[in-house]
């Protein structure tokens, strides 16, 4: 009596000789690593600042004042007024809120208020921008208050992280390898096979159809984990992208990689799914793929869109995995804290694939 048929070895030889077709395919090598690196070499040497400063109001101070009035109406300045002095202390060495100011009246009477201003130093572009605003404003209140003076402005800074162009923009380009090779690189894949009745032959076989899908998947994610590792690498090293923990924030970045694209090849197997002809693939993916890579973050922070628009943007997963992948990277966070962005994926992969079981043909 014969040995029983290992489908485990099947599994793994179908990965190795999907992996090696992954490895021959020049659509697959420019969407996983040529463009994400074009664009982290084009933003790495350009950066660029961002266009809103955050502006803490700290507990307690005096919102009714013509210096706080006065900068809810400057556009270049978003005040956050709801967070405690432990957030905002966080927010400041993290170099998620840019300055912190307290505004006080003045027992002496002269000057009528009292502002301080403390900036952070991982944010130093931003910090300039705001001391200017600063200047210019009080000037301007000063000048026009018949009294001697309005306000008078202190300012110290507060010791954090230098928070670069490439902290945003590499995470972002990881995502939209992932997405890429997820959703064009799985369609594309297994529509061949069935036009092909490659798949139809390997029913006349003892491999299962489970080892099929499973060695596509595996040999796509050791592909996406190559090129984001070449990614990290090459941003680390030559554009100083920030790692807090080291390999332990590489390790974290990966497992998120993982996540995100086993959700995105959900999306790939729906394509594959209705597709009618392969030419049919990239405009169906292209709707898939295009509202992600323009809404979810990559290249510009969803704040800067529309009020209208930032309900979509917060509802693509992409974002989630944009987000999780910079909060890991520069603010230090374990996977745990960003649970949520995780569980949103989660969510979204139980759906995608659902669909994907309704809409898959073998044949």
């Amino acid at each position: 009596m014969g040995k029983p048929y290992n489908n485990t070895k099947a599994t793994l030889a179908l990965a190795k000789a999907s992996f090696r077709s992954i490895m021959r395919s020049p659509s697959a090598v420019v969407f996983t690593l040529a463009f994400p690196l074009i664009f982290i070499l084009v933003f790495g040497f350009i950066g660029s600042g961002e266009i809103k400063v955050k502006l803490a109001v700290a507990p307690g101070s005096d919102l009714q004042n013509p210096v706080i009035q006065a900068l809810e109406h400057n556009a270049m300045v978003s005040l956050v007024k709801d967070k405690d002095t432990a957030d905002i202390r966080n927010g400041l060495e993290k170099g998620n809120i840019d300055a912190l100011i307290n505004v006080k009246k003045n027992d002496a009477g002269t000057p009528a208020y009292l502002a301080n201003v403390e900036y952070t130093s991982a944010s130093i572009d931003k910090g300039s921008i705001l001391k200017s605003v600063l200047s210019n404003l009080l000037s301007t209140l000063n000048a026009k208050d018949v009294k001697p003076t309005v306000a008078e402005l202190y300012e110290s800074t507060v010791q954090g992280r230098v928070y670069r162009r490439i902290d945003f923009i590499l995470p972002g380009q990881l995502g939209f390898s992932l997405l890429s090779t997820g959703v064009f690189g799985t369609a594309f894949v297994f529509f061949s096979l069935r036009q092909n009745l490659v798949i139809k032959r390997f029913f006349a076989t003892p491999v299962k159809r489970s080892s099929i899908v499973f060695g596509e998947c595996l040999a796509r994610i050791g592909f996406a984990l190559l090129g984001a590792i070449f990614i990290i690498v090459i941003g680390h090293f030559f554009f100083h992208f920030t790692l807090i923990h080291g390999v332990i924030t590489v390790l974290n970045m990966l497992l998120l990689s993982i996540i995100g694209l086993i959700v995105f090849m959900g999306f790939g197997f729906v394509v594959s799914g209705i597709a009618k002809s392969e030419s049919t693939i990239p405009p169906i993916s292209n709707i898939i793929t295009l509202p992600q890579f323009l809404l979810s973050g990559t290249f510009f922070s969803i704040e800067v869109f529309p009020s209208w628009l930032q309900p979509i943007s917060r509802a693509l997963p992409l974002t989630y995995l944009n987000d999780a992948m910079r909060k890991v990277a520069f603010e230090g966070a374990g996977l745990w804290d960003v649970k949520h962005q995780i569980l949103i994926m989660v969510i979204w992969g139980i759906g995608i694939y659902a669909v994907a079981v309704k809409t898959f043909k073998w044949e």
